[in-house]
Parts: C-alpha cells; sequence; structure tokens
C-alpha cells in the first residue's frame, strides 16, 4: 500500500484536519480529550505551553482559548498546517486576542521560542517518529523547560520491541515498548511517570 505523502502537497489534497488523522469523527473528541488531561493535570492559564506537533490546531484552539496572552508555544514542520488551523478553525480575532506563537521547524528547535514551558504536550507524535527523532526532541525539550515541567506524549505501547520503519514520517506506524520509551526519556534528563491508558478514541 503505497504511503501517504509527508509534504505540503499532502497536506492541500488531504485537508487540514486529515493530514492529522483528525476526520469529523474524532476531531473533537481528541480535542477535548488532551485539553481535559492537562487542566486535570494541573495545567493553569497563566503556564507556558508548548503544542509539539500542533498541525492544525485540534487541540491548540482550546488551549489558545483558555492560556493567557502570549502563553501557547506551537511548534510544527508544517506551515501549511498551521496557516490552515489559524484561518479555519481558532479565526483572526481569537489569534489577535491571545497572540499564540509558533514555530516551523523539522529539528525540535526549542530554543527559539525564548521562553521555558511549564507544560507540553506531543499527541500523536511518538506515534511517527524513530527512535532517534524522539531522543532528539525529549532532549531539546528537556533543555526548554522550566524546573516544574510536565511533559505528555503519546505512542503506539507493544509487548516487544518492533521493527519500526527506518525515517520518521507524519504517516508512519511506529511501535515502542514502555521499557523503550523509558529508556529514550531518562538519557534525555526526565523522570519518566507511565500513566496509562487515556481513553483515546483510536486506542
Amino acid at each position: 500500500m503505497q504511503q501517504l505523502g509527508d509534504d505540503w502537497r499532502a497536506v492541500h489534497d488531504l485537508g487540514h484536519r486529515n493530514f492529522v488523522g483528525g476526520n469529523e469523527h474524532y476531531w473533537d473528541s481528541i480535542s477535548s480529550l488532551q485539553f481535559e488531561l492537562l487542566k486535570a493535570k494541573g495545567l493553569k492559564p497563566t503556564h507556558t505551553f508548548f503544542d509539539i506537533g500542533c498541525g492544525s490546531l485540534r487541540a491548540g484552539i482550546r488551549f489558545i482559548n483558555y492560556l493567557d496572552q502570549d502563553r501557547y508555544i506551537g511548534i510544527d514542520k508544517h506551515i501549511e498546517l498551521v496557516i490552515y488551523g489559524v484561518a479555519l478553525e481558532l479565526g483572526i480575532n481569537v489569534f489577535r486576542e491571545k497572540r499564540p506563537r509558533f514555530l516551523i521547524t523539522d529539528d525540535f528547535e526549542f530554543e527559539r521560542a525564548g521562553t521555558r514551558a511549564n507544560f507540553a504536550i506531543a499527541q500523536s507524535l511518538f506515534t511517527h517518529l524513530n527512535p532517534k527523532d524522539i531522543s532528539r526532541c525529549l532532549f531539546a525539550m528537556k533543555s526548554a523547560s522550566a524546573p516544574d515541567c510536565r511533559f505528555f506524549a503519546t505512542f503506539f505501547e507493544g509487548n516487544t520491541e518492533h521493527a519500526n520503519p527506518e525515517r520518521s514520517h507524519s504517516h508512519g506506524h511506529f511501535q515502542y515498548t514502555r521499557g523503550q520509551l523509558e529508556s529514550f526519556g531518562i538519557a534525555a534528563g526526565w523522570v519518566p511517570r507511565y500513566i496509562g491508558e487515556w481513553n483515546h478514541p483510536r486506542g
């Protein structure tokens, strides 16, 4: 089966929701799931928040509206997704009021934000990354974190180590054991804590 593209053409052809796997059946539920989880874990409007792999703002619209001005930092490698997200999901009035900021990078250059995160999430990102890129993300996030930062990440969990694709891809499937993810985190200076299932509609 031919793999979907991972460039601007695919964003335009698939649409800004379908590119991130957020069709009409899952868009609102996954958006709400992320937002309610982080609020329950202590996210406050005054916190600086990094939305890693923010895409077309599926969850970003909720976080931006909740957070104080200048507190939302969205990070993605596809500028097209961010443009669609602001124009079609967030709206220019909220953009002007809340002043979210965006980093367009495929190299986890979080230091460019010029601030440190209190909270961060990588939803459906590690599911598309090889070990090298997961480690790069974790190291970069640690360097851009406030001392009390909490970083949440989802992954496809397997009981044994999986033969993953060699290269990261937005539509690739990468599966890891809990032990693998914990080892990546420890190596980058994090203290990993497994919180288990979180009621994702796709499991």
